[in-house]
């Protein structure tokens, strides 16, 4: 009988460990969407903000006025 006991705990505890790693794959699947939406908008920013100089020559790109 101490075989089942045993096997019975072992099961209990397999199960948490289960419930904590799903617990842990959710809170990552958020993160990642959340750094997914955040890296989507620093694109777009960069792509609205090189819209914006493509007219325009960057100043590093500029010779000095005395050349």
């Amino acid at each position: 009988m101490n075989d089942i006991t045993d096997l019975q705990e072992m099961l209990a505890h397999l199960a948490r460990q289960v419930e904590d790693l799903s617990d842990v794959i959710a809170r990552q699947d958020s993160e990642i969407d959340r750094l997914g939406q955040r890296v989507e908008m620093l694109m777009r920013r960069e792509a609205a903000r090189s819209a914006d100089q493509e007219g325009s020559v960057a100043l590093a790109d500029q010779k000095p006025p005395h050349w």
